[in-house]
């Protein structure tokens, strides 16, 4: 089983239209997959039609009163489950502090005989369930909107990172919500991509046919599959598969 966090300390970032259209191509590519979402605001389950409640909330799964496998709902897609949000999640921080580092990756290693990969769709914050999130997984995809603050925050969290010695995480970044338009974008797509060695090519364009994600309740890549930004959550389901491999 593999894990793989979705993470921005910073919000509006594009991070659960990744998540959700990620999830996706891996279930269609075959993998048992199961998305978790993290983020008390419950996007990612409002995409797949699914209540953000969870029986017990919060407290009970990092307690481990509630196990994880019965809490899980179907999508409407084969070989993709979600683990919902509950509001309770805003407390998450608070349950954890009590317990060691590495306790998320504790509570999901009794799913290995179900899935294939687990996505954490994360909250935007830098926090003790951040920790977790990056302790529990194997790569951290970090979306990047091409200005001056979003690459303020990838420095952020590299640093934080470095300081909580936190060294076996596969780290790589993606550019998303893509002006091309823009001046900025332009020449910040061209240094970075020149610049980070962690980079991924693949850049996801800011574009109205994401936007409609909410109203259709799917992923782009189902509703759209030959939109421009279908074609480039797909392109980078490419890169980052093989780095699941």
């Amino acid at each position: 089983m593999r894990v793989m966090s979705i993470y921005n300390m910073k919000g509006g970032v594009g991070k659960t239209a990744a998540a959700v259209n990620l999830a996706y191509l891996a279930a269609a590519e075959g993998r048992r997959t199961l998305i978790w979402d993290l983020d008390p605001q419950g996007a990612t389950s409002f995409y797949f039609r699914i209540k953000p409640k969870v029986k017990g909330g919060g407290k009970k799964i990092v307690r481990g009163k509630s196990a994880l496998e019965n809490l899980i709902k179907g999508t409407d897609f084969s070989n993709l489950d979600l683990l919902p949000a509950d509001f309770s999640y805003r407390d998450l921080d608070v349950r954890f502090a009590d317990h060691k580092h590495s306790h998320l990756r504790k509570l999901i290693t009794p799913l290995e005989k179900d899935y294939d990969l687990i996505i954490f769709d994360c909250p935007p914050s830098i926090s003790e369930l951040s920790e977790q999130v990056f302790r529990a997984a194997d790569l951290l995809l970090v979306p990047l909107v091409p200005t001056t603050l979003s690459l303020r925050s990838l420095d952020q969290m590299r640093t934080f990172l470095k300081k909580e010695k936190i060294q076996d995480l596969k780290l790589r970044t993606f550019f998303s919500m893509v002006d091309r338009r823009k001046k900025m974008h332009r020449e910040t797509l061209e240094s970075f991509a020149i610049s980070e060695k962690q980079h991924l090519p693949s850049a996801i364009p800011n574009s109205s046919m994401v936007e409609r994600m909410g109203a259709e309740r799917r992923p782009v890549v189902d509703f759209a599959p030959r939109s421009a930004p279908a074609k480039s959550f797909q392109e980078l389901w490419g890169h980052v598969s093989s780095l699941l491999s």
